[in-house]
């Protein structure tokens, strides 16, 4: 993840000399001349990725940045979802109700450490706002469309970078405690009829069929058959970048910590500094950054308010668990997830910025109710871990160019939906570089929008 050494962040240094590095200039072509000249990624995770292996695809000179490695940071620890139909932002998905409750629980699905509240407090009242009904419509329509062509996306790109056995089609569901709690998601069913996202609500002995081993607690759920998972997130990201390389695409692991438009003459291009004092210009620059993203923004021009929540997990070593596919505890805010790696528990929210250490009581406590869920459920042996997702108030991405630099593109805040979303945003960003048509109405993604 590329971050920036303002006074916001200290720079991380550079980890090594692993790849190759270029001259001072431009960013080298790789495979001849790319007709579209040269694009610097910066950021190499799942984002970043899938907008390389598009730009490499339409012939463009790729070159990505990271401090760490391909999908080493948030995009190795996520949820290994392509949860295709679940559109709703979150301001609408009954988290308002919800949140007196859960704020009294300092472990609970949300936490905010009362230190950081003056600072989140602007986020905060956006997000609030994006729950109202009249943006229900406008928020939902533009991110079931990102939906929609998501899937296809990555049925294709997929399929190109041979990968299509690392993706599994058995579905999730949605587990309620009891008639309350599942009335109370109707709603947001019924919002999804509009757009013909397939579901089942199930209880009894089509429950245990789906999931065998459920505490008795749950006594509804909602099976989504055309929720995907990946066999690990981080494998699988690395699959799609192998992919991208041997079309030519190149890593650096680098720091980038400045990124500004230069001119000369009628020319104009993009400068990146890295940690190392050494400088690099490139025709245009994505933005793939995650939490880090919106910093870099604010030199284009740009004050984009994202937020960073932090996300925790255990991996449990395989067979923890006979887990047939993905189930979500709506009431508590965490999932359950099926890696060819292992099982992992987590999910949850903590507004707590970038620089708080991790506070890994929130994936133990996970973790026990887990255990009680899920009668049977091995816990020793886990692996915690702790990322930051970087999220909008109202739950869309940034997907556009910048306001003062025209060869400058945005692709991050896709908060819990960036492995889902990838590869529809490699696609937009790519007809973007290209000049072309968008495949969607990219105005509710605008980074102007706010």
């Amino acid at each position: 993840m590329a971050d920036i050494g303002s006074g916001e962040i200290d720079p991380v240094p550079t980890r090594g000399e692993d790849s190759p590095r270029s001259s001072p200039g431009t960013i080298p072509q790789t495979g001849g001349l790319a007709p579209g000249g040269s694009v610097a990624v910066i950021g190499a995770g799942i984002i970043g990725i899938c907008v390389a292996a598009n730009l490499v695809e339409a012939g463009y000179a790729v070159t990505v940045y990271d401090r760490t490695g391909v999908c080493e940071e948030t995009s190795s620890g996520n949820a290994a979802a392509f949860a295709f139909p679940d559109p709703l932002p979150l301001a609408h998905k009954g988290m308002l109700k919800k949140l007196p409750r859960w704020l009294m629980d300092p472990l609970g699905p949300l936490s905010i450490p009362p230190a950081y509240l003056p600072k989140l407090a602007p986020w905060l009242i956006r997000f609030l706002r994006a729950g109202d009904p009249r943006k229900f419509d406008a928020s939902l329509t533009a991110q079931a469309g990102l939906m929609r062509l998501a899937q296809a996306e990555w049925a294709g790109l997929a399929a190109r970078a041979g990968a299509e056995n690392m993706v599994g089609h058995d579905g999730a569901i949605d587990l309620y405690e009891g008639e309350a709690e599942f009335k109370a998601s109707l709603p947001g069913w019924a919002a999804r009829d509009r757009f013909g996202i397939p579901y089942e609500h199930v209880s009894g002995a089509r429950l245990a069929e789906l999931q065998p081993g459920l505490s008795p607690r749950f006594t509804h759920g909602t099976f989504m058959p055309t929720w995907k998972t990946v066999s690990d997130p981080k494998l699988f990201g690395k699959a799609i970048w192998a992919y991208a390389e041997r079309r030519g695409a190149r890593f650096e692991k680098r720091t980038v910590v400045d990124a500004r438009p230069v001119a000369e003459g009628d020319r104009r291009h993009v400068e990146l500094a890295f940690a190392d004092g050494e400088h690099m210009r490139a025709d245009n620059a994505v933005l793939c950054a995650g939490a880090w993203s919106h910093i870099h923004a604010a030199r284009f021009g740009d004050r984009i308010p994202l937020e960073t929540e932090r996300g925790y997990n255990t991996t449990l070593p395989p067979g923890a668990f006979d887990l047939r596919r993905h189930l979500t505890f709506v009431g508590h805010g965490f999932v359950v997830s099926p890696l060819v790696t292992g099982l992992r528990v987590g999910g949850a929210v903590e507004l707590a910025g970038l620089d708080r250490p991790p506070n890994y009581a929130r994936s133990r406590a996970m973790l026990e109710k887990a255990k009680q869920f899920l009668p049977g459920l091995k816990t020793e042996g886990g692996r915690e871990w702790m990322g930051f997702r970087p999220s909008l108030p109202d739950s869309l991405p940034v997907i556009g160019r910048a306001r003062s630099a025209p060869g400058v593109f945005y692709a991050f805040g896709h908060g819990h939906l960036g492995l889902t979303q990838a590869a529809a945003t490699g696609r937009l960003v790519r007809d973007l570089v290209c000049g072309a048509g968008s495949a969607i109405n990219l105005a509710p993604f605008s980074p102007q929008r706010f």
